[in-house]
């Protein structure tokens, strides 16, 4: 495990990560309840586009041997929404989540911009999207590749099976968030690689990103980029 530059971050590299699905009533969803009610309506009110669906946090886990082994359970979107704009009251549980760290054939990075009708409008980060109870398979098991090849099409256009996907994850913990970064290689330049994306969101009646930004060195870094990213980044330019 090293430590990033970015203060309070932890960077790794995981072969592999095993999650299972646990039944569990959060307590912080049951004990707050009429607040993160309230929150939520407020922000449906900023940002119509918002719903109240399900999602997936992490419980626990633990790393042994380049594998993440941990748990999940299901808790509503209000709830998760409520524990990450009110910085993690509860520390035992994390949002984690696939990234596809999009890389051109030149090095340059990718990296989205969020609609403004979206929760994190604004903000800048490799496609992803938190878990759902449709990613875990017949196993009970969460399927993070999975996952990440749906938001990926969903957002880009992009199929996975397109790109030159890195052995692995890059683990990186921040705070209550714990990215696993999947290295996703086009085989175009990062003009190309964006035109085709930008070709993509034009044609979506809603799209999750209004933009998508090149990123080729530190000077492209940006202050709605969360911790994570800018982690992720500076330690990918220094290997």
């Amino acid at each position: 495990m090293k430590r990033s530059s970015v203060p309070d971050i932890e960077i790794a590299t995981l072969d592999r990560a095993e999650i299972v699905l646990e039944p569990w009533s959060w307590p912080f969803a049951v004990d707050r309840r009429d607040d993160i009610d309230r929150h939520f309506a407020r922000l449906q009110r900023e940002r119509p586009g918002v719903w109240n669906g399900r999602a997936l946090l992490l419980k626990r886990y633990a790393i042994d041997d380049g594998v993440l082994h941990g748990a999940c359970f299901e808790t509503d979107y209000a709830s998760f929404c409520a524990w990450r704009d009110w910085m993690f009251p509860d520390a035992s549980v994390h949002n984690i989540f696939a990234a596809a760290a999009l890389r051109a054939a030149d090095g340059a990075w990718l990296v989205g911009e969020m609609a403004q009708d979206t929760a994190a409008a604004g903000q800048l980060y490799f496609p992803c999207g938190t878990p759902e109870p449709d990613d875990i398979d017949q196993g009970g098991a969460l399927d993070l590749a999975g996952n990440l090849r749906r938001e990926l099409l969903e957002e880009t256009g992009i199929d996975t099976a397109e790109l030159a996907a890195a052995p692995g994850w890059n683990y990186v913990l921040d705070r209550g968030y714990i990215g696993l970064m999947k290295q996703l290689t086009a085989p175009h330049s990062a003009e190309q690689f964006r035109d085709r994306i930008m070709a993509h969101i034009a044609r979506q009646a809603r799209p999750e990103l209004s933009d998508i930004r090149i990123v080729r060195g530190p000077t492209d870094l940006d202050a709605r980029m969360p911790r994570f990213m800018i982690a992720f980044l500076e330690h990918a330019w220094r290997q």
